[in-house]
């Protein structure tokens, strides 16, 4: 019977201050492995500008179980984890940072939980050391994310998670441009399992999440995962017109049987219609995110280029 092997999926963008620290970490971590799995590193560059390409390379020269993708630019990180599950190789495949946020060790637990036939293994922040504001805005995403979603997605799981080659396959078969791979991955169904782990602060460089990337990931949950926000738009535009409804009936009753009353209300009026412009701008913006990704999709570009790779087989 051949030997089973492990993917690691490690995507990278501007990485050179901690990826060597970082593969010292996995590798001392994933010793115990020897033997039992054969192990693969595969490291996506998703379009590095710092010296992460060299580093990788002199990794991979000392280390056959290295293999590199190197983007043609920068796709972002749902898109190089993407990558990672298309091209890796594994009976399982396991996606983490390599900031060290993830920790390695954590990994062992996800084996523990599949070799206990579980096909898809979790890992849930049961702490982390980020920020105050980091913190707050997670927490609402995740209550929002758990009122709005169509399909459960895990509070407090990220993207650090293990898939058997089955659930790998299928996450393979979902290509739309907007991509929130947590999203899913709770989507595929499978046994799935949490596994809790304390999230480490970063160890060198700046997060690669800033406040405007996570609102765009946000956005992308959403209006991937949800079609809430088209249904309140019909809720609150009935809400608008009862409204609308009601001040008819009292211009009408005033003008009847008050008429020295009837002053025109011309604030009231004002206000009114920029009232209900401003709804009919934001009911506009929410149909044009689902329009714009309806235009996206329809045009069937690639997902990511790559530009080279290093051990991998790229189709042609």
């Amino acid at each position: 019977m051949a030997q089973k092997t492990i993917s690691f999926v490690l995507p990278v963008y501007n990485e050179e201050k901690v990826l060597k620290e970082f593969y010292g970490v996995l590798s001392s971590t994933t010793k115990p492995l020897d033997g039992r799995y054969g192990l693969e590193f595969l490291f996506i560059n998703d379009g590095s500008r710092d010296g992460t390409i060299q580093i990788l390379k002199q990794l991979a020269a000392k280390d056959q179980r290295i293999k590199i993708i190197e983007f043609a630019r920068n796709f972002g990180h749902q898109l190089a984890i993407t990558a990672g599950i298309d091209h890796a190789k594994g009976d399982a495949v396991i996606v983490m940072d390599t900031d060290l946020q993830d920790p390695p060790k954590t990994a062992l637990d996800l084996i523990r939980e599949w070799e206990q036939g579980n096909e898809v293994v979790y890992a849930v922040r049961a702490t982390r050391k980020d920020g105050f504001w980091k913190r707050l805005t997670a927490g609402m995403f995740y209550k929002i994310m758990a009122k709005l979603s169509d399909y459960p997605i895990p509070e407090n799981a990220g993207d650090f998670r293990l898939f058997d080659r089955r659930a790998a396959d299928v996450m393979k078969r979902y290509r739309e441009v907007h991509r929130y791979m947590r999203g899913i991955s709770a989507h595929i169904g499978f046994k799935q399992k949490a596994v809790p782990f304390d999230r480490d602060s970063r160890r060198a460089g700046e997060t690669h999440y800033p406040f405007r990337k996570m609102l765009g990931l946000s956005m992308d949950a959403v209006f991937s995962f949800s079609t809430a926000p088209l249904r309140f738009m019909t809720k609150f535009g009935l809400f608008v017109a009862g409204v609308s409804v009601l001040g008819i009936i009292y211009a009408v009753v005033v003008r009847i049987f008050f008429p020295v009353a009837a002053v025109p209300g011309w604030s009231f009026i004002v206000v009114a219609i920029l009232f209900v412009g401003g709804i009919q701008f934001i009911m506009l913006g929410i149909l044009g995110e689902y329009i714009g990704r309806i235009f996206a999709e329809s045009k069937g570009r690639p997902l990511y280029i790559i530009s080279s790779t290093h051990g991998v087989e790229q189709d042609r």
